[in-house]
């Protein structure tokens, strides 16, 4: 079985949810007997073709551009794959993509779309993008031959919403990272942080409005917390909201960049606190990789999060910065107690692998 990957921006270490979920699920695939090609659009990625543990990426030109680069990438990649490629399965990532779903089909390609999450609730969008990505989400499953979703809750509201196509609308949650659970020791701490173990709480992620990292700085600014914030990522456009962000840096707000490895693992397992303040995410991989370095976690109440079953006192009004800041300002009062194997039972990327590859060779029947 041949399958090429449409819709991320590339692998290994690129910066985005669907790109981790990517580069942890087509590898294990890989072992499985399938051939599996990425098409990475040329800016995230160095090498015009490459290996990544057995997964072929091959650079397709992209613009770099805030509203046309996912489109235009996605247009191209699937004229490329249909010439050179030649898969069995076209395999759509986000419902951006997924507008190009019918293209794909008339070229006479099987389409596998995973559905990453509600795209069009993103702050950052007009109403008019709102409506194309939600025209996506339509285009995707109606002439997708498989949809899988990565959140419980919205996939069973588009089996409501779309009764018709609901047979071939699947679950497919993301995974958790087990290389996050062997213990780090301090010294792993990023030098340039000037940061001591449990003596920061910590954010990680795109520097994009709907990440409400902005919530979290007015939040730690009116509380009493005497511990560091740490926000690691960037933003893939710089843009008016990321420089804003940035303005509040400080002695002890932190801006530490995009942090990887072992720097980015140890930054997980000695924080104090992993805080999730976001207006919209798919299953947030980000969050699963906290717990399973073992680290307490504050997540905003949106659907995606609330699937993630934690503890009540884990959860807080999306924009409610008043709550946020109380929570901040009495950590040790939380009961934040996650059970990290049952966790990583549950949100194993070798059955998530198992069960992608299932509806896979399904369509092939």
């Amino acid at each position: 079985m041949k399958i090429c990957a449409i819709g991320l921006r590339g692998i290994p270490d690129v910066m985005g949810g669907i790109e981790s979920h990517c580069q942890q699920l087509y590898p294990k695939m890989v072992q499985q007997g399938v051939q599996v090609t990425v098409l990475a659009r040329s800016p995230y990625v160095n090498q015009k073709r490459y290996n990544f543990e057995g997964v072929e990426v091959i650079s397709v030109w992209a613009l770099r551009h805030k509203l046309l680069e996912t489109f235009l990438h996605t247009f191209i990649a699937i004229f490329y794959a249909r010439l050179f490629v030649k898969p069995d399965i076209v395999h759509l990532h986000a419902i951006g993509p997924a507008l190009f779903t019918p293209l794909a089909r008339l070229l006479g390609m099987k389409v596998m779309v995973t559905h990453h999450g509600a795209d069009y609730d993103r702050q950052k969008w007009s109403s008019f993008a709102k409506k194309v990505l939600r025209f996506g989400e339509k285009m995707g499953i109606v002439f997708g031959n498989r949809v899988l979703v990565v959140g419980r809750s919205l996939s069973e509201a588009l089996k409501i919403s779309y009764p018709e196509h609901a047979d071939k609308v699947s679950f497919v949650p993301n995974g958790m990272l087990p290389t996050f659970t062997g213990k780090l020791s301090s010294n792993y701490l990023p030098k340039d942080l000037d940061i001591n173990s449990d003596d920061y709480v910590l954010t990680v992620g795109r520097l994009v409005p709907e990440k409400g990292f902005h919530d979290l700085v007015d939040a730690y600014k009116k509380s009493d917390i005497t511990k560091k914030l740490v926000i690691v990522g960037d933003s893939d456009h710089q843009d008016e909201y990321c420089s804003n962000l940035r303005k509040s840096a400080s002695s002890n707000i932190l801006f530490a960049g995009r942090r990887s490895g072992d720097e980015l693992k140890a930054l997980f397992q000695h924080a104090s606190v992993f805080i999730l303040p976001s207006y919209h995410e798919g299953l947030p991989i980000v969050a699963l990789e906290a717990i399973s370095a073992g680290c307490p976690v504050l997540l905003s109440d949106i659907s995606p999060n609330l699937d993630i079953d934690a503890p009540k006192d884990c959860y807080f009004g999306v924009g409610d910065v008043e709550v946020l800041a109380g929570k901040l300002s009495s950590l040790s009062g939380l009961d934040l107690n996650l059970n990290r194997d049952a966790f990583l039972s549950k949100y194993n990327w070798e059955s998530i692998s198992d069960v992608t590859l299932g509806h896979a060779q399904n369509l092939l029947i």
